[in-house]
């Protein structure tokens, strides 16, 4: 008998009766996220979607990225909306790691539908075996400090095991100020020069994830740090794109 694992799951079961787990979308006792939340989840349709930014409904025309992100693909699972945000909300500021591999099972499923959409390429946007490593979008400093995490860390590990793939932790982020408080070209100046590439990537074909795509400046601006040091490509993954 694993004494430790028993006294793992007895401390789970005392907590659960303590705290009981409820819906981070509607508050309802019983799951992570309910049925109803579920069923209200805005999933992106991948064959509508921008193939280089994930907007929905970009695949014709898109004035969201242009068609000029350096990513070779991008995908997204949700659209933004009043769960969505309570979702990523509960995740990385009110630390419910439980929803690490739940946020991972969603992208996953939309990287499978995005692996029968074409990337502007004409390649599927997601292959997984033409991918070397899951990358992702690392923390600044400051938000590791005030969270005691990285959250995407928990995400790509999780999708990395999901997708049977390697992880590669060769992104290394400087203290900036949180992307969430600044506008669209503030952001691209916030993080701008913050990234450094800490292992040799060249030649590597990368899947880059992060939790939400707004404007791109964190997703693209890890791409071009990757591309620089040799990489061959990168596709990009996120769990939300919003506006």
């Amino acid at each position: 008998m694993d004494i430790a694992r028993v006294a793992h799951r007895v401390a789970e079961a005392a907590l659960e009766v303590a705290y009981p787990t409820r819906c981070v979308g509607c508050g309802r006792p019983g799951e992570l996220i309910c049925a109803d939340c579920r069923a209200a989840l805005p999933w992106i349709d991948q064959r509508e979607a921008c193939p280089c930014c994930s907007a929905p409904f970009g695949t014709l025309t898109c004035t969201g990225c242009k068609y000029d992100w350096e990513t070779r693909a991008c995908v997204a699972a949700w659209a933004a909306s009043r769960t969505v945000t309570h979702v990523v909300t509960a995740f990385k500021d009110e630390r419910e790691l439980r929803l690490a591999p739940v946020i991972a099972a969603a992208m996953a499923t939309a990287l499978d539908e995005a692996s029968a959409c074409p990337a502007t390429d004409g390649t599927p946007r997601f292959d997984a075996t033409a991918i070397d490593a899951v990358v992702y979008v690392p923390a600044s400093p400051g938000s590791y400090r005030r969270r005691g995490f990285d959250h995407m860390r928990l995400v790509a590990t999780a999708l990395a095991g999901e997708l049977e793939l390697p992880l590669a932790d060769v992104l290394v982020r400087a203290d900036a100020r949180d992307q969430r408080e600044l506008g669209r070209s503030g952001r691209l100046e916030n993080i701008a020069g913050s990234l450094q590439v800490c292992q040799n990537v060249a030649g590597m074909d990368f899947l880059l994830v992060d939790d939400v795509i707004t404007t791109g400046a964190s997703l693209r601006a890890c791409t071009r740090a990757l591309l620089a040091r040799g990489a061959h490509s990168v596709t990009a993954a996120a769990l939300v794109r919003g506006w």
